[in-house]
């Protein structure tokens, strides 16, 4: 996402990248890169230029992990449609938040339905988690902290949604640390833990409890 300056590109490049984040680093920027190289400098302009027939032939052979290219070619659809629909990212995913909720889950739940509902095609539904079925959706929670969070890790392109809400990206070495210095009881990293580690972070630092994943 560092190689871009529009708001709109390191969205589009994120999304690609949080979906991929499985595996060791080296391999997973290898797969990110194979997928966002044909979009060029500007891959969110490069996308809305794109019918499903040039997307599908751009990530042609691509396999990476348990996603192949129907799966990516699918979730590429799904990301110009929902960008066109909606103006960005960004703005499909406030479109479907309720500011009383104490945290995103139920934002980014419904953002991944919308995504699915402008796809062309099913992809694998550990793609791009839903938190809605009870897991961790731990890379789904990693985007929202890559677009909302502003410092000298997380770009922060989103200016319209609030750190304080973001949910703790839980895997399991996360949990583990947190088990170790007693944030977190369960013993099961699903979305009960993740939102059980973010209420030990908000007595940290209340304003942006994400900080220290």
């Amino acid at each position: 996402m560092r190689r871009y300056a529009e708001p709109a590109d390191i969205e589009v490049a994120g999304l690609v990248a949080a979906a991929l984040a499985l595996g060791s680093a080296p391999l997973i920027v290898r797969a990110v890169e194979r997928v966002l190289a044909p979009l060029g400098p500007y891959p969110a302009a490069a996308l809305a230029s794109m019918d499903d027939g040039a997307i599908a032939a751009a990530v042609g052979g691509f396999r990476y992990r348990f996603f192949d290219e129907n799966d990516v070619g699918s979730f590429l659809c799904a990301i110009r449609s929902t960008r066109e629909r909606h103006g960005s990212l960004e703005r499909a995913f406030l479109s479907g938040d309720r500011p009383g909720d104490a945290d995103y889950a139920s934002a980014l739940s419904l953002f991944v339905r919308k995504l699915a509902t402008h796809a062309p095609a099913s992809w694998r539904p550990n793609l791009f988690p839903d938190p809605a079925r009870g897991s961790a959706a731990k890379r789904s929670f990693l985007y929202l902290r890559w677009m909302i969070r502003r410092d000298a890790v997380d770009p922060g392109p989103w200016r319209g949604a609030d750190p304080r809400r973001l949910v703790v990206p839980l895997d399991t070495h996360m949990a583990a640390a947190c088990r170790r210095l007693g944030l977190l009881t369960r013993g099961i990293t699903d979305l009960k833990a993740a939102r059980e580690a973010l209420a030990a972070l908000r007595v940290l630092s209340p304003e942006d409890p994400v900080r220290y994943d």
